[in-house]
């Protein structure tokens, strides 16, 4: 598949079956967000999986938005690993994790696994639920799993502004 049409056909799925996802699949979708560029790759990424019942479980206690998914992984980063900026001291990791995530979720769907990105969550339930060190901040959740037979992308997937109105060309 090309890169074009995997990024087109790609959907916030939020209607899963009720199947966790096997470590392979798992594995895959890492594997992509492992090799994810970061900020003079000092790799602050941490990655949280959760696949089993439990883990859900207390994640439903963070956030309306778990679509019953499966299974999900939060992504975070370590405030101790970012690369800051030295002129304005603006900070790396959260763009970071948002690429990570971008290469998960879209790896996610080559494979046949469905995704939804979560921001909808409290990072502060999050993280007295996950037992999260103070220094690792949640940036991003990715609920996931295969995605269930009536699962469609919502209307508003398919409506773009017209790429005249996001590029600009500087002229000289």
């Amino acid at each position: 598949m090309d890169f074009l049409k995997l990024a087109t056909d790609r959907y916030s799925v939020r209607k899963f079956e009720d199947k966790h996802l096997e470590k392979e699949q798992i594995d895959k979708i890492l594997a992509a967000g492992h090799v994810a560029p970061t900020g003079c790759n000092n790799q602050p990424q941490r990655i949280l999986v959760l696949n089993t019942d439990e883990s859900i479980k207390k994640l439903k206690n963070c956030t309306r938005s778990h679509f019953d998914a499966p299974t999900a992984m939060l992504v975070c980063y370590n405030k101790n690993e970012t690369w800051t900026r030295p002129y304005d001291g603006a900070v790396c990791a959260p763009y970071d994790a948002a690429i990570v995530t971008t290469h998960m979720m879209l790896m996610a769907h080559s494979i046949g696994v469905g995704s939804c990105w979560v921001m909808h969550f409290n990072p502060t339930a999050i993280k007295e639920e996950f037992n999260i060190p103070e220094n690792i901040e949640p940036a991003a959740l990715l609920v996931m799993g295969y995605p269930s037979d009536d699962a469609k992308p919502i209307e508003m997937h398919y409506k773009t502004r017209p790429i005249e109105e996001t590029v600009i060309y500087e002229t000289f």
